[in-house]
């Protein structure tokens, strides 16, 4: 069993993304999304789609275990790029929170980019992201997605 098996089947995704980053902003957007997730690789793999129907894109994440190091690198796709978004972020789970990590650039400036993965039932489930611009001490939190899973019926 992978830890991401808790993320197979259907959701409604409820996301909040801060309008503006990186000065105070307390503007957020909100908007639905619709995500179907599957394992492979005996749960060792992950991968999801997610559609935003009224922001007129859609996005997918593959998510890989390393064995060796105990650790997920988590990367992420969008079909306005149409490329495969680098760095992945890698972390893993513990006490069931998944905390992933990166360093990266955003609008022209290095970052620290932080996913967390929290709030998991069989039924819901919390995705964080939240970048520093002081290699940690501070976060902004700057995108959130609430998953409920879809009824079957």
């Amino acid at each position: 069993m992978g830890d991401f098996d808790f993320l197979v089947g259907a959701w409604q995704v409820v996301n909040r993304r801060l309008v503006r980053r990186h000065v105070g902003s307390d503007e957020w957007d909100e908007f639905p999304g619709v995500s179907v997730a599957r394992t492979f690789f005996g749960g060792a793999g992950s991968f999801d789609e997610i559609t935003f129907p009224t922001k007129g894109f859609s996005g997918a994440t593959v998510r890989i275990f390393d064995a060796a190091n105990g650790t997920w690198s988590i990367y992420w796709m969008n079909s306005r790029r149409g490329v495969l978004e680098l760095p992945p972020v890698v972390g893993r789970f513990t006490d069931g929170v998944g905390t992933f990590y990166a360093d990266d650039v955003d609008e022209g400036r290095p970052i620290r980019c932080r996913f967390v993965w929290s709030r998991i039932t069989p039924t819901s489930c919390r995705w964080e992201q939240a970048f520093s611009t002081d290699g940690g001490d501070s976060w902004e939190t700057n995108w959130t997605m609430d998953f409920t899973r879809a009824s079957t019926g």
